[in-house]
């Protein structure tokens, strides 16, 4: 969709820069800038003498009893027990601060009838300083390097000011490694600050005993007898004699949970029941249908209106295979996919896969039509880098421009993906990368050779007031020396809509022929920034810059740009975007409604 306004687009400069960042600041920083005026009720407590979050625990630790104001009006004899009283909070409410010495005095004002001020004025004195620290483990751990290093290493030293959130932490931080490196019983058997009569000085013992190491047993699974056993114990993440860890084990569950072959999932473990310092594990499982049929609807700009049938049987031959075909059908873009997936004995992110694709696709820039079949191996590097080596059978017709033509490939090629992303739905830091290496030659059978690669990388940066930073790009490279025309659509590039480059039709950007078709570039180059902002807990506002194009050669690179604005509504499965991008540095630019929604039910 495409909006001209001739009025925006001639008015002056100056105007519009005045209003875009006007605009910026409004949608950004307008709720950080906002101050809400309370009126103050019958009682206002007012601390002076300190600051910062000192300050805001002696607030907390004053607050207002139920009932000492009713109807609007402040019972006065209870407020003047409540002063006394505040006569002790105040100081105890400042030691996990260090300030052991504080005093404080309390004065009740009545600048107004009926009207009251609980005036609270703090000495805080001088904070304890740490005189000795002293932080032993003992026990089966005591020669586990990690922990030798954060008991040498603790944040608190001699003649430092005694912190008691820094303390609980580093005190918990200890105790909690010692449990993950399987010393489950581990306690302290003293922790103790002891701060002497003046509160000016203080001494910390830690005493930490291990206990003994514990491993894992064996593992009964149960309530699943379709599934072999074999194929189950691929979404454990321990095996018998690993160290025990309850992390392992909900990493297991969740794995079983996401794998959707079962409604529900408990993995248990008693320390009970442990013989020799080995615990068994015991894991229920409720099954769920293994065949399933889902539609599912959604619109984009680049695809139209859509319409989607996933059909899948996660347990064919009840070898654990599975089957999935996807129906895809769109104003622009039809097809089919089956794939049937033979899982890997290493773990569940190891398999071997063959797919089946039919696919017509017919936009502005050219239509295609493409029959393939892939046949790919792929391998867990770890819990999150993942490579395929794969090889593709592939037939396109395809008329582009004026031209006419059918293309044959067999493609080997590698992939491969690193996902540090810290959700899969709505993630807010993180990164991912990947890259796909493909090639042919007419020797294995094709109409021409190629060599090809393609990269992409994204990265989310939280930033403080509720905002992220966003960048990303792509890029590819081809390496031939057949004539161009005998490149199918599917293997050249182009830039535009959506994904690429917003404030551009789909498929649009790229080079063209003498009649001024776009016909697409033997390279790629793409990138964007967006700054984002969180105002309600599901909804977002986004500015983004971003530019890119397909090209034949580096010294014809022109980059096309456009920037615009964003709002987005996230839910359990994913992101409503709406976004109105304008084409800058060109002649009569243009506005771009890129919109994108779908769901499944």
């Amino acid at each position: 969709m495409t909006l001209s306004n001739p009025a925006i687009a001639s008015s002056h400069p100056t105007v519009r820069t005045l209003c875009c960042v006007l605009l910026l600041f409004c949608l950004f920083f307008g709720s950080a800038l906002v101050t809400v005026a309370v009126a103050a009720g019958p009682v206002e407590v007012v601390v002076e003498g300190i600051d910062g979050d000192a300050r805001k625990n002696v607030l907390e630790a004053l607050a207002l009893p139920p009932g000492l104001v009713q109807d609007g009006k402040a019972d006065r004899l209870w407020l003047e027990r409540f002063a006394r009283q505040a006569g002790r909070k105040a100081p105890a409410s400042l030691e996990p601060f260090g300030y052991y010495s504080a005093k404080a005095v309390i004065q009740i004002e009545a600048p107004e009838t009926d009207k009251y001020r609980l005036r609270v004025q703090i000495e805080p004195g001088q904070p304890a300083v740490i005189t000795g620290v002293n932080v032993t483990v003992t026990g089966g751990g005591a020669s586990e390097a990690t922990l030798e290093a954060l008991a040498s290493d603790f944040p608190l030293r001699k003649g430092d000011v005694l912190a008691h959130p820094l303390y609980e932490k580093a005190k918990q931080a200890l105790k909690s490694r010692a449990e993950e490196l399987g010393y489950l019983d581990a306690a302290y058997a003293v922790h103790e600050i002891r701060i002497d009569e003046t509160g000016l000085s203080a001494v910390i013992t830690l005493a930490l005993e291990t206990g003994e190491k514990y491993f894992f047993s064996t593992t009964i699974i149960e309530g699943a007898p379709d599934y072999p056993d074999a194929f189950l114990r691929r979404y454990l993440t321990f095996q018998p004699g690993e160290v025990f860890s309850y992390a392992q084990m909900a990493a297991s569950q969740l794995q079983l949970n996401n794998s959707e072959r079962f409604r529900r999932v408990i993995v248990r473990a008693d320390k009970e029941q442990a013989r020799d310092g080995k615990i068994p594990v015991q894991v229920f499982l409720t099954p769920a249908p293994r065949i399933t049929l889902r539609p599912g609807i959604g619109y984009g700009t680049d695809t139209g209106a859509r319409f989607a049938l996933r059909y899948r049987d996660l347990n064919m031959l009840h070898r654990g295979h599975e089957l999935d075909s996807h129906l895809y059908i769109s104003q622009r873009l039809q097809g089919i996919a089956t794939s049937y997936i033979l899982p890997g004995e290493r773990d569940i992110r190891t398999f071997t896969s063959l797919q089946v694709n039919l696919q017509q696709e017919e936009i502005t820039t050219y239509d295609s039509r493409i029959i393939a079949m892939e046949l790919a191996r792929t391998h867990s590097f770890t819990p999150r880098r993942q490579g395929s080596v794969y090889i593709k059978f592939q037939h396109e017709e395809f008329t582009i421009s004026s031209q006419e033509s059918t293309s044959r490939y067999i493609l080997p090629g590698v992939r491969f993906s690193d996902n540090n992303y810290n959700n899969l739905i709505r993630p807010d830091r993180g990164f991912r990368c990947a890259f796909d290496l493909r090639g042919t030659h007419q020797a294995l059978g094709s109409t021409t050779h190629l060599l090809q690669f393609i990269g992409e990388a994204s990265h989310i940066l939280p930033l403080p007031w509720r905002l992220s930073f966003l960048t990303s790009a792509k890029a590819g490279f081809t390496v031939f020396t057949d004539e161009f025309s005998d490149i199918p659509p599917s293997l050249r590039f182009f830039a535009g809509g959506d994904q690429s480059v917003r404030g551009y039709a789909y498929q649009s950007l790229g080079p063209r022929d003498a009649q001024g078709n776009v016909v697409g570039g033997k390279h790629l180059l793409i990138g964007c920034v967006e700054l984002q902002r969180d105002i309600l807990e599901d909804w977002a506002v986004s500015v983004f810059y971003n530019a890119g194009n397909a090209f034949d050669t580096f010294s014809d690179l022109a980059l096309y740009q456009a920037a615009g604005a964003g709002i987005h509504y996230h839910t359990p499965v994913g992101a409503l975007n709406l976004y109105i991008a304008r084409q800058i540095r060109v002649d009569n630019p243009e506005f771009r409604i890129h919109f994108t929604v779908g769901f499944e039910f």
